[in-house]
């Protein structure tokens, strides 16, 4: 059994979703690992990973649209404001979409679908630095 480890960052401009699938294709096909598991992190509170279909980009728009009618910005009852107004309902976003994914890996490439793809989903309002972890096990 093999492991490898790394961590690569992802630049975000305000809330949407950023693809990122090449960067860790690139990254799994440099492992020599050929069947296993690799497990994607990101290492934060206010951002998610999601996968997602990376063909057309009004899915992506759309979902981004819907997270906000879902957790409206600017709510006053939030206690928790400490980094400003979208910082609670950017924790509740990353709640219901999660910070980690594992997918397969066989014959050394991620048993991705045709039309899926790896996003971070950011959900604060201003530009953000991204640290995501890649972690694969396998032969």
């Amino acid at each position: 059994m093999k492991q490898a480890h790394t961590q690569i960052q992802v630049a975000t401009s305000g809330k949407g979703f950023y693809h990122f699938t090449r960067a860790v294709e690139r990254w799994v096909a440099e492992q020599g690992i050929s069947n296993g598991l690799l497990t994607v992190f990101v290492r934060h509170t206010s951002c998610s990973l999601v996968i997602q279909e990376n063909a057309d980009p009004d899915v992506t728009a759309d979902l981004r649209d819907y997270f906000e009618r879902l957790v409206p910005p600017n709510i006053k009852e939030y206690r928790h404001t400490a980094e400003g107004a979208d910082d609670m309902t950017s924790h509740i976003k990353t709640t219901l979409t999660g910070v980690s994914t594992g997918i397969p890996v066989v014959g050394g490439k991620m048993e991705l679908g045709t039309w899926q793809g790896l996003y971070l989903f950011e959900h604060r309002d201003v530009p953000h630095r991204r640290s995501v972890v890649l972690q694969l096990m396998g032969e």
